[in-house]
């Protein structure tokens, strides 16, 4: 608060000329400072601050000796090199001359943008996509709950018929493609994915791709 203190400015005598009265103000700031620890007390409490953010990348436990693992029939694996290269095929891997006696498994080349990538991956997955779209549609028609949704939605990526994603990387990938890559698989909702190492005849034949189609770096 703010107080005046004036004095009479003297001038008692008869003849004496009458001077004009000074005024000395003194502010008070206690009510300020009061003012400013509540207003900060009032932001601390209530901002949010910042959550670290975390990725969650699956690797699959080593399997048991002898155990004959089955196999993946709706999975995609993406394979990883230098310059931005990615090869990916479908299903089972084969090498030439197998002892199957089924064909060498092709790799497709592809690249990181919105019509390559992403195209790829919302084909494959769109019947699990689909599903979960319609589950969110319900959302937020307040038909089912938020938990609700989350746990159906886990549910039905994780079903045996849906897509599993496989990415492998050689020793030349740059990190930076694996994180773009496992970016995409969250955007098009695919719940089952691991990054596992590579075999040596997909290395062989992802270097022979290489060789054959040249990336010019910028």
């Amino acid at each position: 608060m703010a107080e005046v203190n004036t004095g009479d400015g003297g001038g008692h005598g008869k003849h004496q000329k009458k001077r004009a009265k000074k005024a000395s103000t003194r502010i008070d700031m206690t009510p300020m400072v009061d003012l400013a620890f509540l207003l900060l007390t009032f932001f601390v409490l209530t901002s949010t601050f910042s959550k670290p953010k975390t990725m969650e990348i699956n690797y699959p436990a080593d399997p048991p000796p002898n155990v004959v693992l089955p196999k993946i029939n709706n999975a995609l694996t993406f394979l990883l090199s230098k310059d931005n290269n990615i090869y990916y095929y479908s299903g089972e891997f084969y090498p030439k001359n197998n002892k199957d006696g089924k064909p060498e498994t092709t790799l497709i080349k592809t690249g990181y943008g919105k019509d390559e990538l992403r195209k790829v991956l919302l084909d494959a997955n769109k019947p699990t996509r689909d599903k979960v779209l319609q589950l969110e549609d319900r959302m937020k028609k307040k038909e089912i709950a938020d938990t609700t949704f989350k746990r159906l939605a886990n549910i039905e990526k994780g079903k045996k018929d849906a897509l599993t994603v496989l990415v492998k990387s050689d020793d030349k990938a740059s990190y930076k493609n694996v994180i773009d890559l496992i970016d995409e698989l969250n955007i098009t909702m695919i719940g089952k994915y691991a990054v596992i190492d590579m075999m040596p005849a997909e290395l062989e034949q992802l270097n022979a791709a290489n060789d054959a189609n040249p990336t010019e770096t910028k």
